[in-house]
C-alpha cells in the first residue's frame, strides 16, 4: 500500500497532462465489485488492466467522498473520506497504488462551490442564529417583502426553481443547484484555508490532479444583485445567457484569486500535479483566464462538445480553441461526452448514423494536439438510454425540470447476454440503473478482438496517438489542407513524417489521395487508383514518410 504521507511520483514527466488521454470514470457506473448494484473503488481497481490496455494515460474519478448521494456524490459531507457506498480510504490507496504501477495517473473531482446540507458546517449554521459566525460559512440572507417572505433576489437554480430555500427562522440560503447543496461563502478565509488543506490531503495520498467542479461559480457579485433574466431553468439556458453578459454568480473576477493561491500548492508536489477547470465564460478570452502558469493547467473546451455535425462548425471551434491556447501557452482540451451531457452517438443522430459519426469524431478528436477526455463507454459506442422509467431516475434535476442526465450514466456493459452485462460479480443481477437489451452486442467482451468494432477502433487510435512521432507529445501543430466542401483535412508533422486526418461530412463518399498509406479508419476504406474511397460520415488517418 502507498505511504500516504510520502507517495512516490509516477514519473518525472511534469508535462504529462499536456497531451494526455484522460478517461472519465463515473464511479457508480463503472464496475461493481461487491454486488450491491453500485460501482465502487475496488471495481475500478479490478478493471485497471482494461484501461491500461485501452491506451489511456489517466483516470478522472467522479466524487467518491462521504455524501448523502442526493446529486450522485456532488453533495459532499466529508471531503477527506470515502463514502462506504464506494469503499474506504484503504481501498483508495490500494487502487491508486495499482494504477501508478500500471502507468495510469489518477485525477479526482473536487466540489468547492457547495457542500452537502449534511456537512458539519451547514448543520452548525442551521442550528445557529441569523448573523452568527456559523452562518458566515454559507450565503444566508434576509428575504424581501413585508415579512421577508420573498427570496433575496431573482436567481434561479441550475436544476430548476428558485436558488433560495427559507429556513424556519426566516432567513434564506443560496443553492445554485439542489437545496441539499448549499453554496459556500468563498470570501470567508476559513473556507479558503479548508480547501487548501483538502488539496494537500489528496496530494499527500498520491493523486495526480483535480477536476474542479463549477470552477467559475465560487464567487458571487457583491450585494447579490438580481439577474434580470427569466426562465433560467437549466444549465444549458444559463450557458446561453453567458453570451449576453456575465451572470452575478458566474465568472466573477475575484474567482481567480482562489486559483492563484492553489497553484503554488500543486507546484510544490513532484510529478506534474495538475488541475482542470469545469468553467463556463461568456467569451473564449475570459475562459482562457483560468489557465496559465499562475492558475490552473487546463479548462474544458465545451465548444467542441457543442459543435454540430458539420465541417464548418468543427473547423471554427478547433481554430478558436487552438488560437486561445496559444495565447496562454497551455494545451487545448477536447471532449465529446461527459456525465452531464447526452452521449454523442445520440446527439449525432442516434442509431447507425449516430454511431458512424461518433466513430469519425473520435478520430478527429484524437488527432488534434492537446489533451483529450474520453467518457466511459464511448469507446464501446454506447448511445444515450432514453427510455429509463421515471420512477427509476435519480437525477435531482429531473423532479424540478423534467430533464434528466441519467441516460448517460447507465452502468457500462462488460460481458454476457443478460443485463447488467457483467457490471457486478458473476451472477449478480443488481444495477442502480437498467441497461437496455441492445447493449449485449456493445459489451467489452462482445467487441474485444472483433475487427471494425468501436472498441478496437479506439484501441488502435490510442496506440497510434501514443507511438506516432507526429502525434506524440506536444509536437506538430495543425495545418489545414484545401479540400472539397464538407471535408475536413489537416496534417501534423514531425521532421519528415506527416500524419493527415481526413473527416468526410460532405454527404457523399470522397476519394482521398496523396496523403500516403492509411493507418486507421472509422469505416472500411476501398482502394481506387492511387487513392482510397472514404465513405460518408467517416474519418481516417494517413501517413507519409
Amino acid at each position: 500500500m502507498t505511504d500516504a504521507t510520502n507517495p512516490a511520483p509516477l514519473t518525472s514527466d511534469d508535462d504529462w497532462w499536456r497531451s494526455a488521454v484522460v478517461y472519465q470514470v463515473y464511479v457508480r457506473s463503472f464496475a461493481d465489485a461487491n454486488g450491491d448494484g453500485v460501482g465502487d473503488l475496488q471495481g475500478i481497481r479490478e478493471r485497471l488492466p482494461y484501461l491500461r490496455d485501452l491506451g489511456v494515460d489517466a483516470l478522472w474519478l467522479t466524487p467518491f467522498y462521504t455524501s448523502p448521494q442526493v446529486d450522485a456524490g456532488y453533495d459532499v459531507a466529508d471531503y477527506r473520506d470515502v463514502d462506504p457506498l464506494f469503499g474506504s480510504l484503504t481501498d483508495f490507496d490500494a487502487m491508486i497504488t495499482d494504477a501508478h504501477a500500471l502507468g495510469l495517473r489518477i485525477i479526482v473531482d473536487l466540489v468547492p462551490n457547495h457542500t452537502s446540507s449534511k456537512h458539519p458546517w451547514f448543520e452548525a449554521a442551521l442550528a445557529a442564529a441569523p448573523g452568527s459566525p456559523e452562518r458566515e460559512f454559507y450565503l444566508f440572507a434576509d428575504g424581501k417583502g413585508e415579512n421577508g417572505e420573498l427570496p433575496p433576489n431573482d436567481w434561479e437554480s441550475i436544476f430548476g426553481g428558485p436558488a433560495w430555500t427559507r429556513v424556519p427562522d426566516g432567513q434564506w440560503y443560496l443553492h445554485l443547484f439542489d437545496p441539499a447543496q448549499p453554496d459556500l461563502n468563498w470570501r470567508h478565509p476559513q473556507v479558503r484555508a479548508e480547501f487548501e488543506d483538502v488539496l494537500r490531503f489528496w496530494l499527500d495520498r498520491g493523486v495526480d490532479g483535480f477536476r474542479i467542479d463549477v470552477a467559475h461559480g465560487m464567487i458571487k457579485a457583491e450585494g447579490l444583485p438580481d439577474v434580470g433574466f427569466n426562465s433560467m431553468t437549466t444549465g444549458q439556458r444559463q450557458s446561453e445567457l453567458l453570451g449576453k453578459g456575465r451572470l452575478p454568480y458566474f465568472d466573477q473576477d475575484e474567482v481567480h484569486d482562489i486559483y492563484r493561491a492553489w497553484r503554488p500548492i500543486l507546484d510544490s508536489y513532484p510529478g506534474g500535479r495538475m488541475a482542470v477547470a469545469e468553467a463556463w465564460a461568456e467569451t473564449p478570452q475570459r475562459l482562457a483566464r483560468y489557465i496559465g502558469p499562475d492558475e490552473l493547467h487546463q479548462a474544458f473546451s465545451f465548444d467542441f462538445l457543442d459543435a454540430t455535425w458539420s465541417a464548418d462548425s468543427f473547423r471554427k471551434v478547433i481554430d478558436t480553441a487552438l488560437a486561445e491556447s496559444t495565447i496562454v501557452g497551455a494545451p487545448t482540451t477536447w471532449v465529446l461526452s461527459n456525465h452531464d451531457r447526452q452521449r454523442h452517438v445520440t446527439r449525432y443522430g442516434d442509431g447507425e448514423v449516430g454511431l458512424r459519426r461518433a466513430r469519425a469524431a473520435a478520430l478527429l478528436m484524437l488527432a488534434l494536439p492537446g489533451c483529450a477526455y474520453v467518457y466511459q463507454g464511448e469507446e464501446l459506442g454506447l448511445p444515450e438510454v432514453l427510455d429509463i422509467p421515471d420512477e427509476l431516475r435519480q437525477d435531482p434535476a429531473f423532479l424540478r425540470t423534467g430533464e434528466s442526465r441519467d441516460g448517460c450514466r447507465v452502468p457500462i456493459p462488460w460481458s454476457g447476454e443478460l443485463a447488467p452485462y457483467g457490471f457486478g460479480p458473476q451472477g449478480c443481477e443488481l444495477s442502480w440503473l437498467p441497461a437496455p437489451a441492445t447493449w449485449r452486442a456493445l459489451s467489452v467482451a462482445a467487441q474485444t478482438g472483433v475487427p471494425g468494432s468501436t472498441l478496437e477502433l479506439y484501441r488502435a487510435a490510442l496506440r497510434i496517438r501514443r507511438e506516432h512521432p507526429a502525434l506524440a507529445g506536444t509536437t506538430g501543430g495543425v495545418t489545414w489542407l484545401e479540400t472539397e466542401p464538407g471535408v475536413l483535412a489537416f496534417h501534423r508533422t514531425d521532421g519528415a513524417t506527416t500524419l493527415t486526418c481526413v473527416v468526410n461530412i460532405s454527404g457523399a463518399a470522397v476519394v482521398v489521395e496523396g496523403y500516403g498509406r492509411p493507418l486507421v479508419a472509422s469505416e472500411e476504406l476501398t482502394e481506387q487508383g492511387p487513392g482510397h474511397v472514404l465513405p460518408v460520415d467517416a474519418a481516417a488517418w494517413f501517413e507519409r514518410r
